[in-house]
């Protein structure tokens, strides 16, 4: 049985950008992903920039689930962005508490992504199917793995329906994960998030931001290869295509790329994967 995949997009900034997503999506589109996801950015600042990009998606005729963060929103303003997606025909969420903007207090009526998973089921039902965010490697945020754990345990009973892993790059952290969430009763799928590796320094950076693990080995190869971005790429295949083999084998319920808006990466690893 073939294994279901889905790809993650972020709001383009300029016309360029989203002429160049437009071709990107068309170009991963042939993979027939189950859904794509559109991120938002920090205290709503790409709001709008989301629903454009996921409207589009909706009209190319592909089920596109909306990134739906709650920091410094009200019920009120959340009501209405619900009644915007559901006219759009959005059918899926991705519901995260959202990054804090430099210099911001919490604000608002929602404290944690479990009391957003709460409203929409109180406000909507069963109309959305609600994605939340697991962390393999422990929240950098989180006071300890075990109030981690629980914080994705209370997402989960007040409504998800499934959960998309932040990216790692060792399968233990995620069966670890999954086996620890199961004996607290979660069985919701846990959907592992998929980075591919086509440039070291970012790589590096956005490890750094959001507590993702980077194997020593995989650090010290990609700080072999220097400046040799065709090595640093042909290095980075092999490592995600493993990756997706021990996860596929192991059984995993779909893989969600985390494509950086660029599709050459991507379509690689399914390729090889033999699910394209």
């Amino acid at each position: 049985m073939a294994l279901p995949v889905s790809f993650e997009f972020f709001p383009p900034k300029t016309p360029e950008g989203a002429e160049k997503l437009r071709a990107v999506r068309q170009q991963l589109y042939g993979q027939k992903p189950e859904f794509c996801s559109v991120t938002y950015g920090a205290g709503g600042s790409t709001q709008q920039g989301t629903f454009d990009t996921v409207g589009a998606i909706l009209a190319e005729g592909v089920d596109a689930a909306s990134h739906f963060s709650c920091i410094g929103a009200t019920k009120a303003s959340v009501r209405e962005q619900l009644t915007t997606l559901k006219a759009m025909g959005v059918k899926r969420l991705v519901a995260l508490r959202g990054d804090l903007p430099s210099g911001y207090g919490i604000g608002g009526e929602f404290h944690y992504a479990s009391d957003l998973v709460a409203f929409i089921r109180a406000e909507t039902g069963r109309d959305f199917h609600i994605e939340v965010a697991a962390y393999p490697e422990v929240h950098p945020q989180a006071k300890s793995p075990e109030s981690d754990l629980q914080a994705f345990a209370t997402k989960v009973r007040a409504g998800a329906d499934s959960a998309i892993t932040q990216y790692f790059y060792n399968s233990d952290a995620y069966f670890r994960f999954v086996d620890e969430a199961r004996k607290l009763g979660v069985d919701a799928p846990v959907v592992p998030g998929i980075m591919p590796i086509t440039s070291s320094t970012q790589l590096m950076r956005f490890s750094d931001a959001c507590g993702a693990e980077i194997p020593r080995w995989i650090r010290l190869r990609l700080q072999a290869y220097g400046d040799d971005i065709a090595s640093i790429k042909a290095f980075g295949l092999d490592v995600v295509t493993d990756l997706c083999d021990q996860l596929r084998n192991a059984g995993v319920p779909a893989l969600h790329f985390y494509t950086m808006n660029q599709s050459v990466a991507t379509l690689e690893i399914v390729k090889r994967l033999g699910l394209g």
